[in-house]
Formats: C-alpha cells, sequence, structure tokens
C-alpha cells in the first residue's frame, strides 16, 4: 500500500503585504528624484571642471584674459606677474576639490540607492565598485565622512597656500573645522565598530 506524501509546507513563506506597509515601503520611490537631481548637480561639476581646465590651458599659453579669470576665481593677490606656480597649484588644488566632490556624489548616489531604494544587481559586473559589495548604512557614513576630510583637507591645503589673503580668524576657524570633521569621523567609526556584532568582520 502506497502512501501519498505532500511536500512541506514553506516555513515563513512571505504573504501579501497589507495596503498601508505597502504604501509605506513603496515611499521610498520618492527618492529617486533626489538621486537624479545630484546626477544634475554632478553635471555642473563636470562642466565647471572643464571650464576652469580650458582657462588653465589658455593661460599657460599666454592668455592675459585667462589669467585674469583664475586669478580672481582663486583670489590670489600676487597674481600681477602672470601664471605663477602658485597659481597653478591653487587652480590645480580646485580641480581636485571638483573630482573629490564628484566621488562624493557618486557614493552618496549609488550608495544610497542601493542601500535605501533597490538593488542594481550589480554582482559579477566587472565595473562594479568594491566598496559596494558590502554597503550598508553605517559604512556609507563612514566612507562620506572620511570623503569630506579629504574635501576639508584640500581646502585647507589651498587657504594655507594663500595665506596671506585671509584674517587669522579665517585661518583659525578653517582649522578647528577640519578638526571638527576629523574628530566627528573617528566617533561615527568608533560608533559602527561598537554597534557591529561580535564575529563580524570589518571593512
Amino acid at each position: 500500500m502506497s502512501l501519498s506524501t505532500k511536500p512541506p509546507a514553506t516555513v515563513n513563506a512571505p504573504g501579501p503585504m497589507r495596503p498601508l506597509p505597502r504604501l509605506i515601503f513603496m515611499s521610498r520611490w520618492l527618492q529617486v528624484p533626489l538621486y537624479l537631481g545630484l546626477v544634475l548637480a554632478q553635471c555642473v561639476y563636470v562642466f565647471h571642471f572643464w571650464v576652469e581646465l580650458t582657462h588653465l590651458i589658455e593661460a599657460a599659453f599666454g592668455d592675459q584674459k585667462a589669467i585674469d579669470m583664475l586669478v580672481a576665481a582663486v583670489g590670489y593677490d600676487g597674481g600681477a606677474g602672470g601664471l605663477s606656480e602658485t597659481i597653478i597649484m591653487l587652480v590645480v588644488l580646485g580641480l581636485i576639490d571638483v573630482v573629490m566632490i564628484s566621488n562624493l556624489l557618486v557614493m552618496v548616489i549609488v550608495g544610497g540607492y542601493e542601500t535605501f531604494v533597490a538593488r542594481m544587481n550589480l554582482e559579477g559586473h566587472p565595473d562594479q565598485p568594491e566598496w559596494l559589495s558590502h554597503v550598508n548604512a553605517s559604512v556609507l557614513k563612514v566612507k562620506l565622512a572620511t570623503a569630506i576630510i579629504g574635501i576639508s583637507s584640500i581646502h585647507l591645503l589651498k587657504t594655507f597656500i594663500n595665506a596671506e589673503a585671509y584674517d587669522t580668524k579665517v585661518l583659525v576657524a578653517q582649522t578647528a573645522i577640519h578638526i571638527t570633521f576629523l574628530f566627528s569621523a573617528l566617533a561615527i567609526a568608533y560608533t559602527d565598530r561598537l554597534m557591529q556584532p561580535p564575529g563580524r568582520g570589518g571593512h
């Protein structure tokens, strides 16, 4: 006598969501216009980068108008003698600053969308960012804090190179703000480490 066997019932099978939780969960898509807005902001930074780079190249070939525009942009008082090494350094630091802010935007856009909106399914993609494989809200906060410190360092270096154009109070304030960013990043990283469950490897 053969006994008919029934397949075991699926344990913890997800049931249909009720209307209110479904609506609340779907509200995460309201963040998409915000990320698209950041993409447009990044386009503005790309345009600004190429404008500054074009002025630098024109100034290198002796265009006095381009030199005057660079001097006005970096706020350097000693730019009357033409394109000096200090002006070039300040302009290049400004370009690096734009690149670092653009990197920050990429982390916010890609990491935020992956964490709070929907998966991008980039596993196995050759261009998948290394940090995206283990991104979560805590990791994203630490990486953003680190990026902000880098941007603040560039601003502080630009200020010290052109220190004669700034008041002492401005120099002290910018240094204090940078130190505050450092301690804030350390506090975020330490808090994230405390919140990790035992045995979990840090990234």
